[in-house]
C-alpha cells in the first residue's frame, strides 16, 4: 500500500509539475502572434497546462510500466526523453482524434520535442534529490568504519 501511494504522489508531482511547465510556454505563446499562423493567442496558460497534465500523467503510467524493478540511476536519459515523447504522442493522437491526419502529426511534432525535454528534467531533478538523500542519510552513517578485512574485500581485483 505505500508503494501504491508513493508511485501516486510521484505521478502526480510529475504531472503537475508538467503541467506548470507547458501552462508557461502556453502563456507565452498566447503573448506572440506569428505571421501566417492561424495563431496561438485564443489559447493559453489553462489549455496548455491541461496538455501538460495529462501528458505527465501518461508519462507516469509509461514510466510505471518500463521502469518496474528499475532505480533512476538505471534508467537511461534518453529512455526517459523517449518515454515523455510517446506519452505525448498518445495524448495527442487522442485528443486530436476529429483532426486530420498533417494536423494531428505537425502537433504531435511540436508537443513531443518539449515533452522530451521535461521527461530528461523530470529525471535529473528526481535524482537530485536522490543524491540529497543519500548525502543526508551518509552524515548520519559516517562514524560506521570498516575493518581491515572488509577494506581488503572491497579494495581486492
Amino acid at each position: 500500500m505505500r508503494k501504491l501511494l508513493r508511485r501516486l504522489r510521484g505521478a502526480v508531482g510529475v504531472s503537475l509539475t508538467w503541467a506548470l511547465g507547458w501552462g508557461l510556454i502556453g502563456a507565452l505563446l498566447g503573448l506572440v502572434q506569428l505571421p501566417g499562423w492561424v495563431g496561438f493567442g485564443r489559447f493559453g496558460f489553462l489549455d496548455f497546462a491541461l496538455v501538460g497534465l495529462l501528458s505527465g500523467g501518461a508519462f507516469s503510467v509509461a514510466l510505471d510500466i518500463v521502469g518496474l524493478r528499475r532505480t533512476l540511476d538505471e534508467m537511461s536519459l534518453p529512455l526517459f526523453a523517449g518515454l515523455g515523447a510517446l506519452a505525448t504522442t498518445l495524448v495527442f493522437t487522442i485528443a486530436l482524434r476529429g483532426a486530420s491526419f498533417p494536423t494531428v502529426v505537425t502537433m504531435t511534432a511540436i508537443q513531443a520535442l518539449p515533452c522530451a525535454g521535461f521527461a530528461a528534467g523530470s529525471l535529473a531533478l528526481a535524482r537530485m534529490a536522490d543524491d540529497r538523500e543519500l548525502l543526508e542519510a551518509g552524515a548520519a552513517v559516517a562514524d560506521i568504519r570498516l575493518t581491515e578485512e572488509e577494506k581488503r574485500e572491497l579494495l581486492a581485483p
